[in-house]
């Protein structure tokens, strides 16, 4: 796992993602990662499924105004949130949930691997935390 820290972009898969929205103009990429941990279901969610969803709620919620960790890491987003002024639909938030819940769940590999870690707490109230400020 390349992460540094628990937050939502704390790993390298996460600082990717976003740096590839912020590329983009509107939200469809960010739909498109959703309704993909959507379609997996209950079969085995790969990590970085995982934290590319948690990137993209993330996103969804800073759109909203809601703003979480902020640094270097955030830097690019943050501006794009800023410029881009797009506001998510009821829909889109509603459906950042269940890919949050879904990877709370297993059979889930962040979640094992968070499980494993002495984060695990932090982990999970960073990701439970997430999904009550969409």
């Amino acid at each position: 796992m390349g992460a540094w820290g628990f937050d939502v972009f704390e790993n390298d898969t996460a600082c990717d993602y976003a740096a590839e929205v912020a590329e983009g103009s509107d939200l469809s990429g960010i739909e498109g990662k959703l309704d993909h941990i959507l379609r997996i279901g209950t079969a085995y969610l790969k990590a970085p499924d995982a934290e590319e969803a948690l990137a993209a709620a993330d996103i969804l919620a800073r759109l909203q105004g809601r703003f979480g960790q902020q640094n270097a890491y955030t830097d690019g987003i943050d501006r794009w949130v800023k410029d881009v002024k797009v506001k998510p639909s009821k829909e889109l938030v509603e459906k950042a949930r269940r890919p949050i819940a879904r990877i709370l769940t297993d059979p889930s590999e962040l979640l094992g691997l968070w499980r494993e870690s002495e984060a695990f707490d932090s982990w999970k109230s960073c990701v439970q935390g997430l999904s009550n400020c969409l």
